[in-house]
Formats: C-alpha cells, sequence, structure tokens
C-alpha cells in the first residue's frame, strides 16, 4: 500500500512492534522476524478494510519452542472512524498426528473510531494445516464472543489449499463462512499467486469476493496486488 491518509500510523506501527519485542537480548533459540508491506489495498476476513485507498503494513514476531507473540499493524479507513488495525496475538505452534497445529488468542484494536464505538475485541483462533501430495491445506477457525462495533459471537471458518507452480510461485485458492450475531453474514473466498522476488521481498496479485454485495462496496469483488520485504 502506497500512500495513506491516516495519521501516523508508521510510528504507531514501530512503538507496538517495539513493545513486542523482550527487555533482555534473544537467546539463540529465540527467532526474530520482521515485515514490511504496502498494497492496493488492505482487506480482513474476505472485505475491503481501507475505503479503496493504497495501505501500508509491519509486523513483528518473536518465537520460542513454539511458542510466539506478535504484533501487526496496517493503515485502514472504516465507517466508524477507525483509521487503523492493530492485531497482537500469542500462541503455540506444534505438529500432532501429521497435521500442523497453530492455536492462539488475538486481540484487535482499531484506533480512531468515533465515541461510543466498541473498537477492542479478542478471538479464539486455531489453524490446522497438512500437505497431500504437491497440495498444502489449512484449515482456519476463528470465534469471538464480543466483535467489533455491534456485532456480537462470531465465527470465521475458512479452507485454504494451495500448489507450487515453481520454485519462487505458490498459487492459492481459500473459500470461507462468516456468520455473526448483529453483524453481516456471508461467504468469502480469494484466488491469486504469490512469487518471491528476491529471499526477502515478495509479490501477491490476488482476487477477493463475497457473496455479500448488499452490504456495501466493501463487500464488491476487488483485484489486490501487495509487495512484501521479511527480514
Amino acid at each position: 500500500m502506497i500512500t495513506v491518509g491516516i495519521r501516523h500510523l508508521s510510528l504507531a506501527a514501530l512503538a507496538a512492534a517495539s513493545a513486542s519485542l523482550p527487555a533482555t537480548p534473544a537467546s539463540a533459540d529465540d527467532l526474530i522476524s520482521v515485515q514490511l508491506g504496502v498494497a492496493t489495498e488492505y482487506l480482513g476476513k474476505g472485505i475491503a478494510k481501507s475505503n479503496e485507498k493504497p495501505s501500508v503494513s509491519g509486523s513483528i514476531e518473536i518465537a520460542r519452542g513454539g511458542f510466539y507473540a506478535n504484533v501487526f499493524a496496517a493503515s485502514a479507513e472504516l465507517s466508524q472512524g477507525a483509521d487503523a488495525e492493530i492485531v497482537t496475538s500469542i500462541g503455540y505452534r506444534t505438529t500432532l498426528a501429521g497435521f500442523g497445529v497453530d492455536a492462539g488468542i488475538v486481540n484487535r484494536e482499531l484506533p480512531g473510531n468515533r465515541a461510543g464505538v466498541d473498537s477492542n475485541y479478542t478471538e479464539f483462533q486455531t489453524d490446522l494445516s497438512r500437505k497431500f501430495g504437491a497440495v498444502s491445506t489449512r484449515l482456519r477457525v476463528n470465534y469471538t464472543e464480543d466483535g467489533y462495533a455491534a456485532t456480537r459471537e462470531a465465527w470465521w471458518i475458512e479452507l485454504q489449499g494451495g500448489v507450487s507452480l515453481d520454485r519462487k510461485t505458490k498459487l492459492t485458492v481459500a473459500v470461507a463462512d462468516r456468520t455473526a450475531d448483529g453483524g453481516a453474514e456471508y461467504m468469502a473466498w480469494n484466488v491469486g499467486a504469490k512469487r518471491k522476488l528476491t529471499d526477502r521481498i515478495a509479490v501477491d496479485l490476488r482476487w477477493y469476493d463475497t457473496d455479500g454485495h448488499r452490504f456495501g462496496d466493501s463487500y464488491d469483488g476487488r483485484l489486490v496486488g501487495a509487495l512484501t520485504y521479511s527480514f
């Protein structure tokens, strides 16, 4: 995401990232990873969140022995006034009976909302992943008992499949179902390819769509391009 009409998001992202770092230097067993991104639009759970404007993002993660903690921040522009989304996660990754398991707790904060809007909520998320021949799969189950704004209990269940086209390019397809008490319910899907330009730089081109066009423009289909730098 290239330009943003968002107030000082890059400083907020850096502050959030710094807060997630340990007070003492990481040991040799720790793994710290950072990713910076720019995209033509920011999406979450299949819907547009930056009002058809480019967005910037950044994340930092520290992992050790299967446990991890990370902070992600992206510029946004939502109808309730939010100008960013900050996602903080803690969890554990392991392998069980041939499946990759990633179970975590996710806190979402959308600063800049109008007064009275519930802009902070917690989700519980589990990913199960496994490779079948050349095809990699992932099932994601995400649940919150009290979601954003007027949304209360909500579920997001997504199945993703991917196949490598060559050593640097991977094609993925995903379909998801969103159910919510007090919020929009819809099906969402996306298809696209991610290609590594270098060991650190990757580009992703993807089509997103939903069957919830009746809820507004943010649910319409759109082509999104993204560039990420990881280190």
